[in-house]
């Protein structure tokens, strides 16, 4: 089978290798369908991850047909298309006992710390896959995975009917969490560097949307006058960061996704006189059943947000798109 590995940093490679097999009761083995390119995906091939190892096969947005199963396997049957719940966890430490297996202490995510799913076959346990219609496009449920970081912020953030929610960043998680969060009548403010992803937003339903060129807090105030009740970033750089402690009301939530090393200048009255909650959110913790239900029924619309398909042969062209067009791209997927 074929597979794409990230030798080191910079060195992306197509090998050849033995289609894997199943080694215990558990495991199913699942022939790749589709599956979608993750900003982590590139921050690994470029070096940029702080978490990932090499030499490393990427990718962690995976649907797949079930092709055999092992003895004890009850959850899935030859023939069932199934998505990855890309995380491993020890089920035993504290994060695990309070319910968020997300920030294991032991985590291991499929694609960064384990071989991942930009490859033909791949073998994982009964409890990571999940079985959704036969009816949906192989290339929509790629965006499965995305929108369960969606609900995982929703959840985090405690966002309720009528909240008034502004969401820095309309990359693909920035326009998940939007059309995710507008089916339980949130108001939602959007921002971006890029025009044809604003547009993109106004259609999926943002209540309004702004230029990040020409990006000033008052411009947020004068849709929500006391502050947004939460701030989503969803770019994850210093100063994305601080404009959203400024842009937060007070008892508002600044709900952070994204990984940066270096620090933001943000002083501690604002959060100690506005009372507010600092956040952070990482993949999802029990998310998977809730978002596949909303993509069954047809109340989540995932093919808006797919602009490009590729074959997985041609990931560096991919790559080279996603980097070099940002306004041309939102969603870009690969075809096995």
């Amino acid at each position: 089978m074929k597979s794409i590995v990230v030798l080191r940093p910079g060195s992306l490679t197509i090998e050849d290798r033995y289609i894997p097999r199943i080694e215990r009761e558990d495991e199913v083995l699942i022939k790749v369908k589709s599956a979608g390119i993750c900003g982590s995906d590139l921050h690994i091939y470029h070096g940029r991850s702080p978490v990932a190892t090499y030499p490393r096969v990427i990718g962690h947005e995976v649907v797949g047909e079930v092709v055999e199963k092992g003895k004890s396997v009850t959850k899935v049957k030859e023939g069932d298309s199934v998505v990855v719940e890309p995380i491993f966890y020890c089920g035993e430490c504290y994060a695990c006992r309070m319910r968020r297996p997300n920030v294991c202490e032991r985590l291991e995510v499929f694609g960064v710390h384990r071989d991942g799913g930009f490859q033909e076959y791949i073998v994982l346990p009964e409890r990571n896959v999940y079985v959704f219609s036969r009816e949906l496009d192989w290339n929509e449920a790629v965006l499965i995975e995305p929108f369960t970081i969606a609900a995982e912020v929703k959840g985090r953030g405690m966002i309720r009917k009528g909240d008034n929610v502004f969401i820095i960043g309309a990359g693909p998680i920035g326009l998940c969490l939007l059309q995710y969060l507008k089916l339980f009548d949130v108001n939602c403010g959007i921002c971006d560097l890029i025009k044809t992803r604003l547009k993109l937003a106004e259609d999926i339903g943002a209540d309004f949307v702004i230029d990040s060129k020409h990006y000033e807090i008052e411009e947020v105030l004068k849709y929500f006058s006391k502050g947004a009740n939460v701030v989503i970033d969803a770019v994850g750089l210093p100063e994305t960061f601080e404009k959203a402690v400024k842009i937060a009301s007070p008892a508002g939530r600044v709900i952070v996704l994204g990984f940066d090393n270096r620090p933001s200048m943000i002083s501690q009255v604002s959060i100690t006189l506005k009372g507010l909650t600092i956040l952070g959110s990482r993949l999802q913790a029990y998310k998977f059943s809730k978002v596949i239900e909303l993509f069954n029924s047809g109340r989540l619309r995932p093919k808006r947000l797919i602009t490009h398909v590729f074959s997985f042969k041609e990931v560096l062209e991919a790559f080279n798109l996603i980097e070099n067009y940002p306004d041309k791209v939102c969603k870009v997927v690969l075809n096995f």
